[in-house]
């Protein structure tokens, strides 16, 4: 009975995540190695949005759904901003790994 429950869990928060992110709802071709960190990194991403943001747009969203077919992002454009950002936050991991 636990078995079935957890099952019935995983595959909640596997929906979830695939509604959100278009990556994994197609096969991949990538190594399992990839695959396993894109996972990680979606599930990841998804806490970090639900714990930062007071509203989840995926909330929102599943409430629109019957009135608005939504799309999955499945491209990123770069900013400026996000490419600073970005940059900024490698040199300082780089930072601490290097002198701890």
């Amino acid at each position: 009975m636990r078995h079935s429950r957890a099952r019935n869990v995983i595959e909640r928060a596997f929906g979830l995540l695939k509604e959100r992110w278009g990556i994994l709802t197609s096969p991949s071709w990538y190594s399992v190695k990839v695959h396993n960190r894109v996972i990680s990194a979606c599930c990841l991403i998804h806490n970090f949005i639900r714990r930062e943001m007071e509203v989840d747009p995926l909330d929102s969203d599943m409430k629109e759904q019957a009135e608005y077919q939504h799309k999955n992002i499945d491209v990123v454009e770069s900013s400026e901003e996000w490419s600073s950002w970005r940059n900024e936050l490698a040199q300082r991991m780089w930072y601490e790994r290097t002198n701890n």
